[in-house]
């Protein structure tokens, strides 16, 4: 994919996890992003440590490779003007502070598209462009709590719990990137750029969907399932000898190869499990019969059971089996990619592939600043200019 997007120039003055995911992903396509970073800081999410490699927080390292860092301070008048230059000259501009912020500093949309007129500006916020809480500062696991996920979340016998995993960041990353690139498609009949906007708010309740739709189109309101999914049996975790796994069997041909496989051929006949609905409503006392066969296995044996008849299951993994596993090898998820400031950096790759390429793995993320004055160059100025814009500070 290495071609896709290149000859795309991003001018990158996001950090955290949502903005930095979605401009690698743009780089991951081809383009070339341009981090703008504070200078002798950088992206908060560098000293998100521990946990650290090589003294670089793997927050960071995660979401930042195929990019190039610039130091720039955008709280200097100078520092500002060094933005605008480099905003006259790139595709894409992404940003994630606060709204109303990069317009008071002359920075916003329309102060930029003057100037540049095929600019795709690429807003994320906490809680959307408009609305009493515009303003409001918000991470990934505030939102969880404001759009009703851990609500959702975890057992119901237990407090509510956040995801473990940055969905909320990361799922507005790919908004970002989806938005741009739908900018950027439509740039070529008009010519003409755009405002692209989305919040990590708006992200969760996109993802609250089907409990949004329960709770319109039927009045439930949805609460702690912990592991099983209740509109569908047997679709949860079952304890075995040595642990547990999860057993998903979303229709009655699944259902019947569950209990082939489990030595218990008669439940598929059996009237208080014919069908799904049958199923949910007597869920705890088909949970009993099927757990009673799967705690005298071990999870490994049980497993390759279900498989044998196509009944879809996993153990349930911890992160290290997750690194280990062959079907993830097989896939070419983990990536090593050479850092000299992290000799032993691998990478997570994409989970999609173009006629058989995935990502075009170009960069490790980057030292603070490493690219300053390769890119300040490339936007025209002199040797003395940049060595006057680092005597007052508005790059590093």
């Amino acid at each position: 994919m290495t071609d896709i997007l290149k000859g795309l120039t991003v001018l990158d003055l996001t950090q955290n996890i949502a903005g930095p995911f979605c401009t690698q992903l743009l780089g991951d396509f081809g383009a070339d992003v341009i981090k703008i970073e504070r200078p002798g800081g950088g992206d908060d999410a560098r000293q998100w440590v521990p946990p650290a490699s090589h003294g670089i927080g793997t927050a960071f390292l995660s979401v930042n490779r195929n990019k190039r860092s610039v130091g720039i301070d955008i709280a200097s008048s100078e520092g500002r003007d060094v933005v605008r230059r480099l905003a006259g000259k790139v595709d894409v501009l992404v940003h994630s502070v606060r709204p109303g912020s990069l317009e008071a500093r002359g920075l916003g949309y329309e102060d930029l598209r003057a100037a540049n007129p095929h600019l795709v500006y690429c807003a994320i916020s906490a809680f959307g462009h408009t609305g009493p809480l515009m303003r409001d500062a918000g991470y990934d696991p505030l939102i969880q709590a404001f759009t009703g996920i851990m609500s959702a979340t975890g057992h119901a016998d237990r407090p509510p719990a956040r995801v473990g995993v940055s969905i909320i960041d990361m799922g507005t990353g790919l908004w970002a990137f989806i938005g741009t690139l739908a900018a950027l498609y439509q740039r070529k009949d008009s010519g003409q750029g755009a405002n692209v906007q989305t919040s990590l708010m708006e992200t969760g309740v996109n993802w609250m969907s089907l409990l949004l739709g329960q709770y319109m189109g039927a009045g439930v309101i949805a609460g702690r399932n912990g592991d099983l999914t209740p509109m569908s049996s047997p679709y949860e975790a079952f304890k075995t000898r040595d642990g547990a796994v999860l057993i998903t069997a979303g229709n009655d041909k699944l259902f019947a190869a569950v209990c082939r496989a489990l030595g218990l051929p008669d439940l598929a006949g059996d009237p208080r499990f014919a069908d799904n609905r049958r199923r949910v409503e007597n869920r705890p006392q088909l949970h009993t019969l099927l757990e009673a066969r799967t705690a005298a296995m071990g999870s490994t044996e049980c497993v390759a059971l279900l498989r044998e008849v196509g009944a879809p299951c996993s153990i349930i993994n911890s992160v290290d089996a997750v690194h280990a596993n062959e079907q993830v090898a097989a896939m070419g998820m983990i990536r090593p990619l050479p850092a000299p400031h992290v000799p032993d950096f691998r990478t997570v790759d994409l989970p999609v592939s173009i006629n058989g390429q995935k990502a075009s793995l170009r960069h490790a993320p980057p030292l603070l600043g490493a690219s300053t004055d390769e890119v300040l160059r490339w936007a025209g100025y002199s040797a003395a200019e940049i060595a006057a814009l680092r005597a007052c500070k508005a790059v590093g």
